[in-house]
């Protein structure tokens, strides 16, 4: 099951990378700005609980549909960057075992435990 849930999350990276090249922005983007929704694992320096909202907020593949879509109703590229590189950003995560965090500890995720 492992193997078939992380062809799946690279099928939806290499959608993300697909989108990405739809847009106007120069192909350097794409890696520069991949890992900038780690910004999220800041909350951890407060709170587990805080850190594992924050964390969520940036690695939720629905908020990054929702921002995308947002940005083609608005015909902002922006927002529609910002959808993309976070949908890609949360697919390749979950590549690598890092899912969506509870908040008892950065370990703990929906995917199982990190390290195990």
């Amino acid at each position: 099951m492992q193997t078939i849930l992380k062809i799946e999350e690279l099928a939806q990276f290499i959608l993300g990378i697909y989108l990405f090249s739809q847009l106007d922005y120069a192909w350097w983007w794409f890696p520069a700005l991949l890992l900038t929704p780690d910004i999220g694992m800041l909350g951890y320096l407060i709170s587990t609980k805080i850190g594992a909202f924050t964390y969520n907020l940036f690695h939720h593949k629905a908020i990054a549909i929702g921002i995308g879509l947002t940005g083609f109703y608005l015909d902002n590229p922006l927002l529609i960057l910002i959808g993309v590189i976070l949908f890609s950003h949360a697919a390749f995560d979950r590549i690598f075992g890092y899912g969506l965090k509870y908040p008892d500890s950065f370990k703990n995720t929906h995917l199982g435990r990190i390290g195990n």
